[in-house]
Protein backbone atom coordinates (compact mmCIF):
# COMPACT_ATOMS: atom_id res chain seq x y z
CA UNK A 1 0.00 0.00 0.00
CA UNK A 2 1.40 3.38 -1.04
CA UNK A 3 0.73 6.29 1.31
CA UNK A 4 0.80 9.95 0.32
CA UNK A 5 0.03 13.26 2.00
CA UNK A 6 -1.96 16.11 0.46
CA UNK A 7 -1.25 19.66 1.61
CA UNK A 8 -4.35 21.84 1.63
CA UNK A 9 -3.77 24.07 4.68
CA UNK A 10 -0.83 26.49 4.83
CA UNK A 11 -1.83 28.40 7.95
CA UNK A 12 0.64 27.28 10.59
CA UNK A 13 0.23 28.80 14.07
CA UNK A 14 2.63 31.67 14.51
CA UNK A 15 3.33 32.00 10.79
CA UNK A 16 6.61 30.75 9.36
CA UNK A 17 4.94 29.26 6.28
CA UNK A 18 8.13 28.64 4.30
CA UNK A 19 10.02 27.05 7.20
CA UNK A 20 7.11 24.86 8.29
CA UNK A 21 6.33 23.71 4.75
CA UNK A 22 10.00 22.87 4.22
CA UNK A 23 10.15 20.81 7.41
CA UNK A 24 7.00 18.91 6.47
CA UNK A 25 8.11 18.01 2.94
CA UNK A 26 11.61 17.02 4.08
CA UNK A 27 10.08 14.79 6.75
CA UNK A 28 7.85 13.19 4.12
CA UNK A 29 10.83 12.67 1.82
CA UNK A 30 12.78 10.89 4.54
CA UNK A 31 9.84 8.84 5.77
CA UNK A 32 9.13 6.70 2.73
CA UNK A 33 5.90 8.54 1.88
CA UNK A 34 5.12 8.07 -1.81
CA UNK A 35 3.87 11.49 -2.95
CA UNK A 36 3.34 14.99 -1.64
CA UNK A 37 0.28 16.48 -3.32
CA UNK A 38 -0.75 20.13 -3.21
CA UNK A 39 -4.18 21.57 -3.92
CA UNK A 40 -4.34 23.60 -7.14
CA UNK A 41 -6.40 26.62 -6.10
CA UNK A 42 -5.73 30.33 -5.85
CA UNK A 43 -8.02 30.70 -2.85
CA UNK A 44 -8.24 28.56 0.24
CA UNK A 45 -10.84 25.85 -0.34
CA UNK A 46 -10.33 23.62 2.70
CA UNK A 47 -13.73 23.58 4.45
CA UNK A 48 -12.00 23.83 7.83
CA UNK A 49 -10.21 27.05 6.80
CA UNK A 50 -11.29 30.61 6.14
CA UNK A 51 -11.40 31.78 2.53
CA UNK A 52 -8.83 34.45 3.48
CA UNK A 53 -6.30 31.93 4.88
CA UNK A 54 -2.97 31.40 3.14
CA UNK A 55 -2.92 29.60 -0.22
CA UNK A 56 0.10 29.09 -2.49
CA UNK A 57 0.04 28.70 -6.26
CA UNK A 58 0.51 25.01 -6.97
CA UNK A 59 3.25 24.71 -9.59
CA UNK A 60 5.47 27.37 -8.05
CA UNK A 61 5.13 25.47 -4.78
CA UNK A 62 5.90 22.10 -6.38
CA UNK A 63 9.02 23.53 -8.02
CA UNK A 64 10.20 24.71 -4.61
CA UNK A 65 9.40 21.35 -3.02
CA UNK A 66 11.35 19.56 -5.76
CA UNK A 67 14.44 21.49 -4.70
CA UNK A 68 13.94 20.54 -1.06
CA UNK A 69 13.55 16.78 -1.65
CA UNK A 70 15.27 13.87 -3.36
CA UNK A 71 12.86 10.95 -3.49
CA UNK A 72 9.21 11.80 -2.90
CA UNK A 73 6.94 12.21 -5.93
CA UNK A 74 5.13 15.52 -6.48
CA UNK A 75 1.83 16.56 -8.04
CA UNK A 76 -1.44 18.44 -7.81
CA UNK A 77 -4.61 16.93 -6.45
CA UNK A 78 -5.84 18.09 -8.95
CA UNK A 79 -5.46 20.83 -11.57
CA UNK A 80 -8.59 22.09 -13.28
CA UNK A 81 -8.11 21.54 -17.01
CA UNK A 82 -9.43 25.01 -17.90
CA UNK A 83 -7.58 27.22 -15.41
CA UNK A 84 -4.44 27.37 -17.57
CA UNK A 85 -3.91 27.22 -21.31
CA UNK A 86 -3.37 23.54 -22.14
CA UNK A 87 0.21 23.88 -23.40
CA UNK A 88 1.10 25.96 -20.34
CA UNK A 89 -0.29 23.28 -17.99
CA UNK A 90 1.52 20.47 -19.83
CA UNK A 91 4.73 22.51 -19.92
CA UNK A 92 4.49 23.14 -16.16
CA UNK A 93 4.20 19.41 -15.44
CA UNK A 94 7.01 18.65 -17.89
CA UNK A 95 9.28 21.24 -16.27
CA UNK A 96 8.54 19.79 -12.83
CA UNK A 97 9.37 16.31 -14.12
CA UNK A 98 12.67 17.47 -15.64
CA UNK A 99 13.81 19.48 -12.63
CA UNK A 100 12.76 16.81 -10.11
CA UNK A 101 14.48 14.09 -12.17
CA UNK A 102 11.32 12.20 -12.97
CA UNK A 103 9.15 12.65 -9.89
CA UNK A 104 6.16 14.55 -11.33
CA UNK A 105 2.54 13.48 -11.50
CA UNK A 106 -0.02 15.05 -13.82
CA UNK A 107 -3.08 15.39 -11.60
CA UNK A 108 -6.01 16.79 -13.55
CA UNK A 109 -9.79 17.09 -13.50
CA UNK A 110 -12.62 19.02 -15.08
CA UNK A 111 -12.75 21.69 -12.37
CA UNK A 112 -15.72 22.72 -10.28
CA UNK A 113 -15.11 25.80 -8.08
CA UNK A 114 -17.37 28.47 -9.56
CA UNK A 115 -16.92 30.98 -6.75
CA UNK A 116 -13.15 30.85 -7.04
CA UNK A 117 -13.34 31.27 -10.81
CA UNK A 118 -15.59 34.31 -10.46
CA UNK A 119 -13.47 35.93 -7.74
CA UNK A 120 -10.14 35.39 -9.53
CA UNK A 121 -11.21 35.73 -13.16
CA UNK A 122 -10.51 32.11 -14.03
CA UNK A 123 -12.09 30.38 -17.02
CA UNK A 124 -14.70 27.82 -15.95
CA UNK A 125 -17.18 27.03 -18.74
CA UNK A 126 -20.36 24.96 -18.31
CA UNK A 127 -20.00 21.36 -17.16
CA UNK A 128 -20.29 19.63 -20.54
CA UNK A 129 -17.70 21.93 -22.08
CA UNK A 130 -15.32 21.42 -19.13
CA UNK A 131 -15.33 17.67 -19.68
CA UNK A 132 -14.86 18.08 -23.42
CA UNK A 133 -11.89 20.35 -22.79
CA UNK A 134 -10.48 17.91 -20.22
CA UNK A 135 -10.41 15.13 -22.79
CA UNK A 136 -8.77 17.42 -25.32
CA UNK A 137 -6.09 18.39 -22.79
CA UNK A 138 -5.41 14.71 -22.10
CA UNK A 139 -5.03 14.05 -25.82
CA UNK A 140 -2.66 16.99 -26.18
CA UNK A 141 -0.59 15.88 -23.20
CA UNK A 142 -0.10 12.44 -24.70
CA UNK A 143 0.86 13.99 -28.04
CA UNK A 144 3.36 16.46 -26.58
CA UNK A 145 4.96 13.86 -24.32
CA UNK A 146 5.31 11.56 -27.32
CA UNK A 147 7.42 14.28 -28.97
CA UNK A 148 4.84 14.88 -31.68
CA UNK A 149 4.72 18.58 -32.60
CA UNK A 150 2.13 18.23 -35.36
CA UNK A 151 -0.66 20.80 -35.41
CA UNK A 152 -3.35 20.03 -32.83
CA UNK A 153 -6.88 21.19 -33.56
CA UNK A 154 -10.03 20.24 -31.66
CA UNK A 155 -13.40 21.82 -30.97
CA UNK A 156 -11.86 24.14 -28.37
CA UNK A 157 -8.12 24.41 -29.06
CA UNK A 158 -5.79 25.10 -31.95
CA UNK A 159 -2.03 24.78 -31.55
CA UNK A 160 0.03 25.23 -34.70
CA UNK A 161 3.14 23.43 -33.42
CA UNK A 162 3.09 22.19 -29.79
CA UNK A 163 6.82 21.79 -29.13
CA UNK A 164 7.82 20.37 -25.76
CA UNK A 165 11.57 20.66 -25.26
CA UNK A 166 13.02 19.46 -23.00
CA UNK A 167 10.57 16.61 -22.89
CA UNK A 168 9.65 14.73 -19.73
CA UNK A 169 12.25 12.55 -18.02
CA UNK A 170 9.63 9.94 -17.17
CA UNK A 171 8.88 7.71 -20.14
CA UNK A 172 6.54 7.45 -21.84
CA UNK A 173 5.22 10.38 -19.78
CA UNK A 174 4.59 11.52 -16.20
CA UNK A 175 1.85 9.38 -14.68
CA UNK A 176 -1.62 10.84 -15.21
CA UNK A 177 -4.10 10.88 -12.34
CA UNK A 178 -7.67 11.96 -13.04
CA UNK A 179 -9.66 13.15 -10.04
CA UNK A 180 -13.39 12.59 -9.73
CA UNK A 181 -15.92 9.80 -9.55
CA UNK A 182 -18.43 10.53 -12.31
CA UNK A 183 -19.48 7.23 -13.81
CA UNK A 184 -20.39 8.28 -17.34
CA UNK A 185 -17.46 10.52 -18.30
CA UNK A 186 -14.77 10.78 -15.61
CA UNK A 187 -14.22 7.07 -15.09
CA UNK A 188 -14.32 6.52 -18.85
CA UNK A 189 -11.54 9.07 -19.23
CA UNK A 190 -9.58 7.26 -16.51
CA UNK A 191 -9.89 3.99 -18.42
CA UNK A 192 -8.90 5.61 -21.70
CA UNK A 193 -6.12 8.01 -20.68
CA UNK A 194 -5.02 7.75 -17.04
CA UNK A 195 -2.54 5.80 -14.97
CA UNK A 196 -4.45 6.41 -11.74
CA UNK A 197 -7.85 7.42 -10.41
CA UNK A 198 -8.70 9.18 -7.17
CA UNK A 199 -11.93 8.45 -5.31
CA UNK A 200 -13.24 9.95 -2.07
CA UNK A 201 -13.64 7.73 0.99
CA UNK A 202 -17.41 7.69 1.57
CA UNK A 203 -18.49 6.47 5.05
CA UNK A 204 -20.89 3.77 3.83
CA UNK A 205 -18.90 0.61 4.56
CA UNK A 206 -17.28 0.70 1.15
CA UNK A 207 -20.45 0.39 -0.94
CA UNK A 208 -19.84 3.52 -3.04
CA UNK A 209 -16.16 2.98 -3.76
CA UNK A 210 -16.66 -0.69 -4.63
CA UNK A 211 -19.38 0.33 -7.06
CA UNK A 212 -17.15 3.02 -8.62
CA UNK A 213 -14.35 0.51 -9.12
CA UNK A 214 -16.81 -1.88 -10.77
CA UNK A 215 -17.85 0.91 -13.14
CA UNK A 216 -14.20 1.67 -13.89
CA UNK A 217 -13.59 -2.02 -14.63
CA UNK A 218 -16.45 -2.01 -17.15
CA UNK A 219 -15.01 1.08 -18.85
CA UNK A 220 -11.63 -0.67 -19.02
CA UNK A 221 -13.26 -3.67 -20.68
CA UNK A 222 -14.97 -1.38 -23.18
CA UNK A 223 -11.71 0.27 -24.28
CA UNK A 224 -9.60 -2.91 -24.06
CA UNK A 225 -7.52 -1.70 -21.11
CA UNK A 226 -6.35 -4.03 -18.31
CA UNK A 227 -8.05 -2.87 -15.10
CA UNK A 228 -4.95 -3.74 -13.08
CA UNK A 229 -2.88 -1.18 -15.03
CA UNK A 230 -4.68 1.64 -13.22
CA UNK A 231 -3.49 2.70 -9.77
CA UNK A 232 -6.49 3.10 -7.48
CA UNK A 233 -6.02 5.92 -4.99
CA UNK A 234 -8.38 6.73 -2.13
CA UNK A 235 -8.67 10.17 -0.54
CA UNK A 236 -8.85 9.91 3.26
CA UNK A 237 -8.40 12.22 6.24
CA UNK A 238 -6.05 11.61 9.14
CA UNK A 239 -8.22 12.06 12.22
CA UNK A 240 -6.91 14.47 14.88
CA UNK A 241 -4.76 12.48 17.28
CA UNK A 242 -5.13 9.26 15.26
CA UNK A 243 -2.50 6.63 16.05
CA UNK A 244 -0.35 4.82 13.52
CA UNK A 245 -2.04 1.52 14.43
CA UNK A 246 -5.48 2.97 13.74
CA UNK A 247 -4.35 4.33 10.40
CA UNK A 248 -2.78 0.98 9.44
CA UNK A 249 -6.11 -0.73 10.08
CA UNK A 250 -7.90 1.74 7.82
CA UNK A 251 -5.30 1.15 5.10
CA UNK A 252 -5.91 -2.58 5.33
CA UNK A 253 -9.62 -2.01 4.86
CA UNK A 254 -8.89 0.20 1.85
CA UNK A 255 -6.70 -2.51 0.35
CA UNK A 256 -9.46 -5.09 0.82
CA UNK A 257 -11.78 -2.76 -1.11
CA UNK A 258 -9.41 -2.67 -4.07
CA UNK A 259 -7.15 0.33 -3.43
CA UNK A 260 -3.37 0.31 -3.58
CA UNK A 261 -2.65 3.96 -2.73
CA UNK A 262 -4.05 6.16 0.05
CA UNK A 263 -3.80 9.96 -0.04
CA UNK A 264 -4.23 11.76 3.28
CA UNK A 265 -5.34 15.24 4.20
CA UNK A 266 -5.48 16.75 7.68
CA UNK A 267 -8.61 18.27 9.21
CA UNK A 268 -8.51 21.71 10.80
CA UNK A 269 -4.73 22.05 11.10
CA UNK A 270 -1.80 21.94 8.67
CA UNK A 271 0.58 19.01 8.41
CA UNK A 272 3.39 19.02 10.96
CA UNK A 273 6.52 16.94 11.44
CA UNK A 274 4.63 15.10 14.18
CA UNK A 275 1.67 14.12 12.01
CA UNK A 276 4.02 13.10 9.21
CA UNK A 277 5.83 10.92 11.77
CA UNK A 278 2.52 9.20 12.59
CA UNK A 279 2.04 8.39 8.92
CA UNK A 280 5.65 7.32 8.58
CA UNK A 281 5.24 4.88 11.47
CA UNK A 282 2.31 3.33 9.61
CA UNK A 283 3.94 3.09 6.17
CA UNK A 284 5.67 -0.25 6.71
CA UNK A 285 2.57 -1.77 8.26
CA UNK A 286 0.31 -0.52 5.49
Amino acid sequence: MKVSISITNYTWPGGGLTDELTRVVRAADQAGIDTVWVADHLLQGDPTCRLEDDMLEAYTTLGYLAGQTERVRLGTMVSAATFRAPALLIKAVTSLDVLSRGRAWFGVGAGYHGDEAAMMGLFLPPTAERFARLEEVLRLAKQMWAGDDAAFETAHYRLERPLNNPNSVTRPHPPILIGGAGEKITLRLVAQYADACNLPDIPDDGQTVRHKLDVLARHCDAVGRPFDEIEKTLAMALAPGESADSFVQRCRVARERGFDHVGLITRGTPWTEETVATVAAAVDGA
